[in-house]
């Protein structure tokens, strides 16, 4: 929808008025008020992401301690195409290279899902809840929003690029490849950045843009998979046509192409003159997408329907990538005895991950155990939509009619914790499909992983009920768990820091014998944490 064309009360006078002679004016004082926002969000995100790199780097020295070890590495990650495939090419068997290898695509990945939050939390979601109308209530321009939203995720992905370039150089010695990758992996954090500001232009609400830069997000991942996985290389058309195939193509540690990040530049910039124009063309509150009305009868009548239309399409999505994971996951499994080979450093890793039996049993454990710990952000996201539909002003209608409040959240809730179920069975199917054996045992394992999965879940249920200008910090908790499951393997943290995520109570199966104790323990613990958030729930004031 264009200005021209908008009418009712989302037109915002002031707007128009800067809009024309000052466009960017106001764009200082919005930035330090998305700074202010951010303090905890963005140091947080920046301190463990990048800090993650150089502590990689430490582990494979400490694996793979000779040239000869780091060489078997090398040459049986590039041998194995499903590794590939996750990973990326081996460009060099250093350690930078072979921390390259591990960490460029997810890093680049989790720093498009940082540009991704900061966008459109500073632009769609402003004027979702109406902050924005309030704020364009002072001499603020047309272009200001935007332009202080991109500026802080340049802000963040700079100082990304400098802490993993810094913390890599200290570990490897190696400065110029160090900051390859760091430019590479802050260069694919922009990038993503300005799509989520077109997103948030074309789209009619957060979670919209959210979904759709998500979605963007993971079709560069599988463009860049299926082209490594079909070279040895990385030289596929298809690597080429993903964002992330470009970051991997920055060559760190090897022969670095510095005009790489030149495309990556040139990207930015075009997305961004897009956003810009998109920008220029809409009122506040409006959008080129326009909301389409639901019936009036069936199914969306009931708060159960309404749930589940608003919820159904990420359930979907979520659904056939964790069917597309397990397959990978499964086809590195068969591989993994040959890959490890005779490292007894990278073997004590995976025992740590996935338990005390045998090689390939511990690797499906720990593959159940990455994808369980995946899941438990799903859930937490999900279970977030209550925050958001209470929050955007589109739950107030709902429950002032003949809904009560928890009919209302048990449709989310329901979506939530049973999502959780159908996409672990459906990541249990593609590992079994990818591996070719034992079906019952790798269901199981990933039924196990339900209890810690749903407690996190609970902890955002309790935050929303009773804390709900807290609730924002579930993820946190679950970026603390995923963190600890992530890394805590390979840097040996000690037990009591490992506990605290409730994955590590969990047993490892396949593979041991299954303990009932713990399970129950953190099932009763996930559901009296959500009846406390629904006792709260139902004793507060509805945000406004």
């Amino acid at each position: 929808m264009t200005a021209g064309a908008a009418t009712g009360p989302a037109r915002v006078l002031p707007v128009a008025r800067t809009g024309g002679s000052r466009p960017y004016a106001g764009t200082g004082p919005l930035l330090r008020l998305a700074l202010r926002r951010d303090r905890i969000l963005l140091p947080v995100w920046v301190l463990v992401l990048g800090g993650s790199f150089p502590s990689v780097a430490r582990s494979l020295a400490s694996i793979a301690g000779t040239a000869a070890e780091r060489a078997d590495l090398g040459r049986s990650l590039a041998a194995n195409g499903s590794l590939r495939a996750l990973y990326g090419p081996v460009f060099s068997d250093s350690v930078g290279g072979l921390t390259a290898v591990r960490m460029t695509t997810f890093g680049a990945a989790l720093a498009a899902v940082l540009s991704l939050t900061v966008v459109v939390r500073h632009t769609r979601e402003e004027e979702e809840t109406g902050r924005q109308d309030m704020l364009s209530a002072a001499m603020v321009g047309r272009r200001a929003p935007l332009t202080a939203a991109l500026l802080t995720a340049l802000i963040a992905q700079t100082a990304l690029a400098l802490v993993i370039a810094a913390g890599l150089a200290g570990v490897t010695g190696d400065t110029a490849g160090s900051a390859a990758l760091g430019v590479a992996v802050g260069g694919v954090g922009m990038l993503f950045a300005c799509t989520a500001a077109i997103a948030a232009q074309i789209t009619g609400n957060a979670r919209l843009a959210r979904g759709l830069t998500a979605a963007v997000i993971g079709a560069a991942f599988v463009l860049k998979a299926a082209g490594d996985a079909a070279t040895a290389d990385g030289s596929s058309p298809l690597t080429w046509l993903s964002p992330l195939g470009w970051a991997e193509h920055v060559r760190a540690y090897a022969d670095e192409r510095w005009w790489v990040p030149l495309l990556l530049l040139a990207a930015v910039a075009v997305q961004a003159v897009l956003a810009y124009a998109l920008a220029g063309r809409r009122d506040i509150g409006m959008s080129f997408l326009p909301a389409r009305p639901g019936p009036a009868e069936g199914r969306l009548a009931t708060a159960g329907g309404l749930a589940w239309r608003l919820q159904r399409g990420g359930l979907y999505g979520w659904g056939a990538g964790f069917l597309l994971s397990g397959i990978m996951f499964g086809g590195i499994t068969n591989g993994a005895a040959e890959l490890v080979g005779d490292n007894e450093g990278t073997r004590e890793i995976i025992r740590r991950m996935g338990g005390e039996q045998g090689l390939t049993d511990a690797f499906v454990a720990a593959m159940v155990g990455l994808l369980g710990l995946v899941a438990a952000v799903y859930a937490v996201a999900s279970v977030l939509r209550l925050y958001g539909e209470e929050t955007g002003g589109r739950a107030e209608p709902v429950l002032a009619g003949a809904v009560g409040r928890l009919r209302w959240a048990a449709g989310h809730l329901l979506i939530a914790f049973g999502g959780a179920v159908l996409i672990m069975l459906l990541g249990g199917v593609g590992l079994f499909l990818g591996h070719g054996q034992d079906l019952p045992g790798i269901l199981g394992a990933c039924l196990v992983q339900l209890p810690a999965i749903w407690l996190l879940g609970a902890v955002a249920v309790l935050l929303y009920g009773v804390f709900p200008r807290a609730t924002p910090a579930a993820w946190a908790v679950s970026g603390l768990a995923l963190a600890l499951g992530w890394l805590g393997p390979a840097l040996d943290l000690p037990r009591p820091l490992m506990n605290l995520s409730p994955f590590g109570h969990l047993p490892k199966l396949p593979g041991t014998e299954m303990t009932w104790p713990p399970v129950l323990a953190l099932t009763a613990l996930a559901a009296a944490l959500v009846a406390a958030g629904l006792a709260g729930l139902r004793r507060r004031d509805v945000l406004g």
